[in-house]
């Protein structure tokens, strides 16, 4: 076996690695670099393990959980990794395959000292067993084959607690399944009923094109992240793999089209340097982002070339490796980043990021499959915005290595109205820019005056303010047009003060759409008042949020230009921080006392250097866009009432 004496780094000992720039002129990585990041991350969680190596008790701040199902988290999430290590090679140098057995020994031991907590003890358990059950099938031949048969049935008596267990309505029905599909491959009691009812529900969580939404609280779709694609898809293929012939007729053939849609779309979700959108929850997870992108070779899928799974992949574990994911004992921190804790959710322990074992899948494949050997393309980034019509999507082209996302769709919210979540309900995201890390206005005190009064404006908004200092959120949304370069949306006036205090605004409805071409958006915004007496009201477009101090990464030019309206411009800065920096500037345009129907467009930047404008006139309710390259866009307004 061999271990280092201490960690020498893991970013320092990939840099000393050669690079081929034959195989990989992208990123010149090959399946060796995947097989070192992994091999070091997985020998670095040693020197934390328990007695029995059933655990690895991690530094850091304890989840809600506590802390024994923290260390099994860590246990049970870096075993993916192992296991996916495992079943594409031949050898086992540093015997990953005895840890593991060891360690799964002792977890499912009720007398060990650092035995696991039961699925009916500790919920979060439920989670695990799922990585359980799949690092299990994966290192079958290595692990479970040569386990004595007491530890099986140990194990098989642990992963049983998922049988009638509450899964709830969310992604974690396919930890439920997978976790029974293992057990019946080993013989093991499985509820084929309650597999069946989990499979109805989640394909009722479909919403076209590859898309999911992770449950449908009061019947909306707004639920849009990186679980899409690292659950609600990754996971019913592999509910099918462990699965095989005991799959329901028709499922495999069906997950793999679902995600042969989805993997050409996933691609573009990732700046040529590798870096992922900046979206949603559990980002903490990092390059399990990759996972679903790595499951098209796995699964045999031929919607995106092999070469370039591997470009994106390879590209996104070395932005991370990089970038300070690993700290100063290649421990993978909390955070994007590096370190950056206040980003976690209360779920999240110092184990959780290690679900970023999902970026090892290509591993499961072994040195000649093509994934490992067909060149990587030269980088030729798609040069239109795509239209991701399920979820209310613009996806942009890499301008200056930065791919932008305009979200018209997604929310994470039921039919109620409620406070913005800045993870999913900004008009935009991107590969290099996170949100200001709060609701609009919930972190100032209501003011009264002027609209010069406005308190610190947050990132990507269309939002109208009170004089009272109210902010309206947008959330529920509806979305209204996706198509080629334009999405559109609209939601009811719901304003809010820093208390959370929400009043609704019957009658009182923000129309807005977005025309996305290259490094400029075209933000357009109309605001309906069907009331008798509408408050008067400041309508306010904001732009990126880009730090200016301890900076990890700073586009150049964020700027917001009216283009058509009566706007006055300005900018707010946030003594706030976020994974790319602190002291967070958003420029905004304003229109005080806006009337109904009044059209407003501005032009919202995120570039490397300035670009040309388009030039924007209206005709009635048909807003055209004329772009510097003379493409031309139009916009029917169906909304202006013509005051």
């Amino acid at each position: 076996m061999t271990e280092p004496d201490a960690p020498r780094g893991i970013a320092a000992e990939l840099a000393a690695m050669p690079l081929d720039r034959t195989l990989s002129p992208a990123t010149g990585w090959t399946r060796a670099h995947h097989e070192r990041v992994a091999d070091l991350s997985l020998l670095a969680l040693r020197r934390w393990a328990s007695p029995g190596k059933a655990r690895f008790e991690l530094p850091g701040p304890d989840s809600v959980a506590g802390r024994a199902s923290d260390g099994l988290e860590a246990f049970a999430r870096s075993f993916l990794a192992a296991a996916f290590r495992l079943a594409g090679s031949s050898e086992d140098p540093h015997d990953h395959a005895g840890w593991y057995a060891a360690g799964l020994a002792a977890g499912a031991d009720p007398s060990a000292v650092d035995r696991w907590p039961r699925l009916d003890e500790v919920r979060q358990a439920r989670v695990e067993a799922a990585a359980v059950a799949i690092a299990l099938h994966e290192s079958r031949a290595w692990i479970w084959d040569r386990l004595e048969s007491g530890v099986r049935d140990r194990l098989v008596e642990w992963l049983a607690g998922s049988l009638g267990a509450d899964y709830g309505n969310s992604n974690w029905r396919w930890f439920q399944n997978v976790t029974q599909a293992f057990l019946r491959s080993v013989g093991g009691p499985v509820d084929e009923q309650e597999v069946a009812d989990n499979l109805a529900f989640l394909d009722g969580c479909y919403l076209g094109d590859g898309w999911y939404t992770d449950g449908r609280p009061d019947g909306r779709a707004g639920n849009v992240d990186w679980y899409n694609p690292w659950v609600m898809q990754l996971f019913s293929l592999w509910y099918c793999r462990i699965s095989g012939e005991a799959a329901a007729p028709g499922l495999l053939e069906t997950s793999r089209s679902r995600m042969a849609a989805l993997v050409p779309q996933l691609v573009r979700l990732f700046g040529p340097d590798g870096a992922p959108l900046y979206q949603g929850r559990s980002l903490v997870y990092r390059f399990a982002t990759t996972g679903a992108l790595w499951a098209g070779p796995v699964f045999e899928l031929d919607t995106v070339p092999a070469g370039e799974v591997r470009r994106v992949g390879s590209a996104a574990l070395r932005w991370f490796v990089e970038h300070d994911a690993y700290d100063e004992h290649d421990l993978l921190s909390l955070g994007w980043l590096g370190r950056h804790e206040v980003m976690r959710q209360p779920y999240s322990g110092p184990g959780s990021p290690y679900w970023s074992s999902l970026g090892f899948a290509g591993l499961v494949l072994g040195e000649d499959h093509p994934v490992w050997n067909e060149p990587e393309p030269v980088e030729d980034a798609a040069p239109t915005t795509l239209a991701v019509e399920p979820v209310g999507w613009l996806v942009g082209p890499p301008t200056d290595g930065i791919v932008r996302v305009v979200n018209h769709g997604v929310d994470h919210s039921g039919a109620a109205p409620g406070p913005e979540d800045p993870q999913y309900c900004r008009f935009a995201y991107s590969t290099a820019t996170a949100p200001v890390p709060v609701s609009p206005g919930a972190a100032a005190a209501p003011t009264t005056g002027a609209p010069d009064d406005l308190e610190p404006v947050a990132d990507n908004l269309v939002a109208v303010r009170d004089a009272a200092g109210r902010w309206s959120q947008r959330r529920p949304l509806t979305s209204t047009v996706v198509t080629g370069a334009l999405a559109g949306s609209r939601h009811d006036v719901v304003l809010m003060d820093a208390d959370g205090r929400l009043e609704p605004r019957p009658g009182e409805v923000l129309h807005t759409w977005s025309v996305l071409r290259g490094a400029v958006e075209v933000r357009v915004a109309v605001l309906r008042a069907d009331g008798a007496d509408p408050l008067p009201l400041t309508l306010v477009l904001s732009g990126w949020a880009t730090p200016t101090e301890d900076v990890h990464r700073a586009p150049a030019v964020s700027a917001v230009h009216p283009l058509l309206g009566d706007l006055r411009v300005g900018s707010s800065v946030h003594e706030a921080e976020n994974p790319f920096g602190r002291r967070l500037v958003v420029p905004w345009a304003a229109a005080d006392d806006v009337r109904p129907g009044a059209v407003q467009v501005v032009a919202v930047v995120l570039a490397e250097h300035e670009p040309v404008l388009p030039g924007v006139s209206l005709d009635g309710t048909l807003l055209e866009i004329r772009w510097p390259d003379g493409v031309g866009d139009r916009i029917e307004l169906d909304v202006v009432d013509g005051n």
